[in-house]
C-alpha cells in the first residue's frame, strides 16, 4: 500500500497504475481523540495495522484525484526523531576522500559510519515534495554551498531498543524517498542538516509489505534532467538492519521514527530554480523545487 499526505493534511492512497490518489481520510477517525501531552511518536504510524484495515473499508467508495494535482506532504508528519547516516556507500567515501570541500579535513580512512556514528536532523527541517527545498545562505563564514543526497529512508513501525540485526525488518513500517540536503561546512552535520525544509520526504510511503527486501534496490537522482546519482542499496557499508542494530543500540526507536540510510557518490550542489528528481524502486518518483 502506497500511503500520502496531501493537500490540507488529507490521508490517501496511490494507485501509480491509475494516476490517482484515494481519499481515504475517514480512516483517521479509529485513531480516536488525543489529550495533551501529546505523545512523542507518530500516531498514525503506531496504529497502522489498525489504519490499514480501516483504509481497506473505504478504498471502494473513496474520491478519486488526479495524482498530478494534489500537493504532497510529508507522508509521517510527527517523527520524533530523523536519524543521519553519514558516508555510508563505498563510493561516497571515495568521492569525499578525493574532495577537500567535501570532506572538511576529516580523515576518511575506513568505515566512516563506525568512527563518526549516526547525526539527529531537527524534525523541524521536515517538509514534503510540494513544499520545495528554500536555500538558505546563512550568516556564517561557510562556503554556502548546498547539495543534493538522494537516500533511502525507513520509517520506524514500533519501539524498541537493541534490536537485533535479525529481527530489525520487521519494526519497519514502511520506506520513502529522502533528500537530505546539505549545506556545506566544517561545522557538525546536525546543524549544517537541519535548516527548514532541508529533509525532504515523499512522495508516499510504501508499507514494508509491499516493498519487500530493500537490500538491492536502485536510486537514483538528476538535477534539470542531468543524472547526477546512480546506484543501489547493495552497496550501503551499514545496511539497514545493521543501521536499526546500531541506532537501537544507543536510542530508543519509536513508531514514526526515520532512519535516512545514506547517499551515494554523484553528491552536488543545486540552485535557486532547480528541479531534483529522486527515483527509488519500488517507491517511485519525487519532484523538487528548489526555491
Amino acid at each position: 500500500m502506497k500511503i500520502c499526505r496531501f493537500n490540507n493534511n488529507r490521508l490517501g492512497v496511490v494507485d501509480l497504475e491509475k494516476g490517482v490518489v484515494s481519499d481515504v481520510t475517514r480512516a483517521l477517525e479509529v485513531l480516536g481523540m488525543q489529550t495533551y501531552p501529546l505523545p512523542g511518536y507518530d500516531l498514525l504510524i503506531k496504529e497502522l495495522p489498525k489504519i490499514k484495515r480501516a483504509i481497506r473499508a473505504e478504498l471502494p467508495t473513496a474520491r478519486k484525484l488526479a495524482l498530478h494535482k494534489v500537493k504532497l506532504l510529508a507522508p509521517v508528519a510527527n517523527p520524533g526523531k530523523i536519524i543521519g547516516a553519514p558516508i555510508n556507500y563505498h563510493d561516497h567515501i571515495n568521492e569525499v576522500s578525493a574532495n577537500a570541500s567535501l570532506a572538511h579535513g576529516r580523515d576518511m580512512g575506513g568505515a566512516a559510519i563506525y568512527k563518526w556514528g549516526l547525526f539527529l536532523k531537527a524534525r523541524s527541517s521536515l517538509v514534503g515534495p510540494s513544499q520545495g527545498v528554500k536555500l538558505r545562505q546563512p550568516f556564517t563564514d561557510m562556503e554556502n554551498r548546498n547539495d543534493h543526497e538522494v537516500e533511502l529512508v525507513a520509517v520506524i513501525g514500533k519501539k524498541g531498543t537493541h534490536i537485533s540485526r535479525d529481527d530489525a525488518l520487521g519494526y519497519v513500517a514502511g520506506y520513502c524517498i529522502g533528500l537530505d540536503m546539505t549545506l556545506r561546512g566544517p561545522q557538525f552535520a546536525g546543524f549544517r542538516k537541519s535548516i527548514d525544509t532541508y529533509a525532504v520526504l515523499g512522495p508516499w510511503m510504501v508499507t514494508a509489505d509491499e516493498f519487500g527486501d530493500p537490500g538491492d534496490v536502485r536510486l537514483a537522482l538528476s538535477v534539470n534532467g542531468e543524472s547526477r546519482q546512480n546506484a543501489s542499496t547493495q552497496q550501503l557499508i551499514y545496511d539497514i538492519p545493521r543501521l536499526i542494530e546500531f541506532a537501537s543500540s544507543f536510542y530508543t526507536l519509536e513508531p514514526g521514527d526515520l532512519i535516512y540510510t545514506g547517499t551515494p557518490a554523484g553528491v552536488g550542489p543545486v540552485k535557486t530554480g532547480d528541479t531534483i528528481e529522486a527515483n527509488i524502486e519500488g517507491i517511485g518518483n519525487m519532484s523538487v523545487q528548489v526555491h
